[in-house]
């Protein structure tokens, strides 16, 4: 099977179920931005700090597939066979990670500027793409229906990685920069 098919030539794209859309439609941006999130957790979970923790990345990528698979099917149609779905479960093993992350991270006072090394800009960047994933879900919801559970899953992601990025610059003894905002005064 070749991976061109020449049918998005001029700018459409086939949905689950058959409909041809824009590339530019909403449906196709936002799980364009999912795939784009599944990317750069491949390079999250490729980082050596985050060895321990390639089988749960793994399986946030799969995911994320799976959203994408929710994403790409057109609401109005009936899929021919079963599709994945987000469970509660999804959810709350993102939340169940984040706590024992916490259990080890010094509390968190003030705003924490990304960086300190690259594994940990990596997990940032990914943390703002989900960010704009959901926002993008959130659009797209207020259009066409959307699971809620791909809404809490991202939003719930999006938190995951940022703990882990905490988490990560702790492993890689890695400051963490406060944000001290600067305050002119007045008059």
């Amino acid at each position: 099977m070749k991976i061109y098919t020449k049918t998005g030539d001029k700018g459409q794209t086939s949905l689950i179920g058959g409909r041809r859309v824009s590339k530019a439609h909403l449906r196709i941006d936002t799980y364009g931005t999912v795939d784009e999130l599944n990317s750069f957790l491949g390079l999250v979970r490729d980082q050596p700090v985050n060895e321990a923790r390639k089988d749960l990345l793994k399986e946030i990528q799969d995911r994320l597939f799976t959203v994408g698979a929710e994403l790409a099917t057109d609401p109005e149609k009936n899929p021919r066979k079963p599709m994945p779905a987000i469970v509660e479960t999804d959810i709350t093993g993102l939340e169940e990670a984040m706590d024992e992350m916490d259990t080890h991270l010094p509390e968190l006072r003030a705003f924490v500027l990304p960086g300190g090394h690259p594994s940990v800009s990596f997990c940032h960047l990914a943390r703002t793409v989900c960010r704009r994933a959901e926002r993008l879900v959130i659009a797209l919801n207020d259009e066409e229906p959307v699971d809620p559970l791909v809404i809490q899953y991202l939003n719930r992601l999006s938190d995951y990685l940022f703990v882990l990025s905490r988490k990560m610059a702790q492993e890689v003894q890695a400051e963490e920069v406060v944000w001290k905002p600067r305050v002119q005064n007045p008059g």
